[in-house]
């Protein structure tokens, strides 16, 4: 155990006593610190998905990290994983004796809360397709594991809109569908699949979940823990169950397309013929419900081989009845969420992390000239290059080595290449060095 020592007095003799350091604070379990350069790559991650959204037209939404709890227990299901084992809740207490106590819930997913604003903000009222986008954590105790975390970082869309607006038709599943396409192949995510699939309406699952329980009651007894209390509370998640040993019973157990009606499966048809026509390859997988009570008609889910087991790159699907459940008009919609640890992981994968370098590491020689350095890469700041400043109480050598490790470039500025105005640089990959004038320096640090 690592301990300090502490001088005492004792008895007349001095002594030296060994006092316990306290333990170092460190991350919270299923949490961690994104640290340079990887942030560099989230940053590329948000930007092209800023990027992408904006072109067809979707606006940025905010909601709380924390909602009340019923929000989540009407919209995402009380007999779902996440409601009934993964959510943070707390007792906000009551101030005052005429209040009372609000129970409150970390956002384990951002669907809901968009919901909820919608609604609370009447954005109905407009009589438009709302088309908004969402960065940001969400919060489920999960095992952490590869890719899964505690606190866990979303990329997500919703359309959501009266009826009026077209909030139903199939073209706006198919859009969704297709601008995942893109933003991946924008972002250089090689060989994903796409897995789509229909769970009908509410009027169709009855009829399903009646045919489900009939075929689970001889063979349930073979399966997992959690899937023998789902046979019981929600059958439809026995078909997201994950464990590789429940797969084969799982493949014998009824599809659910064959219990929509005509209208569920026009629907599901005219969203495939959208996706044909535009070019989006997928599959049509009958056990893809998703793990959300509130999902109707169209679910679908990325996957990517990259990730081992745990291959969902993104999911989501179509969300007729959310708003009426949380206390809204009837608002149809449709949204995804974007797994943004996976999508790391995905990209790392696919292509080697590159340190981001610095275009230029301005030395000063002396810190006479610390004053002209600051001025000097505030001008080239203002130009657009990534500028590392040194210090001029640097010996040289040390300003040498660690401009090599941070920047392209380094450029001295001493007594001299300050009287003169004609800097000399270096650039470390080609070992040239030059002298520029100082008007020109700019331009010759842009990358080539």
């Amino acid at each position: 155990m690592a301990a300090t020592l502490n001088t005492a007095l004792v008895m007349g003799e001095t002594i030296k006593a060994v006092q316990p350091t306290k333990a170092a604070i460190k991350a919270v379990r299923g949490t961690r610190d994104l640290l340079p350069p990887e942030t560099e790559l989230w940053n590329h991650i948000d930007a092209t998905a800023r990027r992408v959204f904006a072109r067809y037209n979707f606006g940025e939404i905010r909601t709380p990290v924390f909602e009340d709890t019923q929000l989540f227990a009407r919209g995402v299901g009380e007999e779902t994983d996440i409601v009934s084992k993964e959510m943070y809740t707390w007792e906000d207490k009551a101030r005052a004796q005429s209040e009372k106590a609000q129970s409150l819930t970390l956002r384990p997913e951002n669907t809901a809360g968009v919901v909820r604003a919608y609604i609370e903000h009447k954005l109905g009222e407009q009589g438009l397709l709302q088309k908004l986008y969402y960065i940001g954590p969400q919060f489920r105790r999960e095992r952490p594991q590869k890719g899964r975390y505690r606190q866990f970082f979303q990329i997500g869309a919703e359309v959501i809109g009266p009826p009026s607006a077209g909030s139903e038709s199939p073209l706006r599943d198919a859009e969704v569908l297709e601008m995942l396409a893109t933003l991946l192949n924008e972002l250089g995510i090689a060989g994903w699949r796409l897995l789509i699939n229909s769970v009908g309406t509410p009027a169709d699952r009855p009829r399903y979940i009646a045919t489900l329980r009939a075929a689970l009651q001889p063979v349930v007894g073979q399966m997992c823990t959690d899937c023998q209390r789902r046979a019981e509370t929600n059958p439809l998640r026995v078909l997201d169950c994950k464990h590789p040993e429940d797969q084969p019973i799982i493949a014998t157990l009824p599809r659910i397309w064959d219990s929509l009606d005509e209208a569920s499966r026009a629907h599901f048809q005219q969203v495939c013929e959208a996706l044909d026509a535009c070019g989006v390859p997928y599959e049509h997988d009958h056990r893809l419900v998703r793990g959300l009570d509130y999902y109707t008609r169209t679910t679908f889910e990325f996957q990517h081989g990259g990730l081992g087991a745990q291959n969902a790159l993104l999911g989501g699907g179509r969300y007729d009845g959310l708003s009426e459940a949380i206390g809204g008009p009837r608002a149809p919609g449709i949204g995804f969420a974007i797994g943004e640890d996976r999508l790391v992981l995905t990209l790392q994968a696919q292509v080697e992390a590159q340190t981001v370098r610095a275009d230029a590491y301005i030395a000063p020689i002396g810190e006479a000239q610390n004053s002209q350095a600051l001025a000097l890469a505030r001008e080239l700041r203002a130009a657009g290059l990534r500028i590392e400043l040194g210090d001029g109480g640097f010996r040289l050598k040390k300003s040498f080595e660690t401009a090599d490790k941070l920047a392209r470039k380094i450029v001295i500025l001493g007594e001299d290449e300050a009287a003169s105005g004609i800097l000399t640089v270096k650039d470390f990959a080609t070992g040239e060095q030059t002298k520029v004038p100082k008007a020109d320096l700019a331009a010759h640090l842009l990358p080539h």
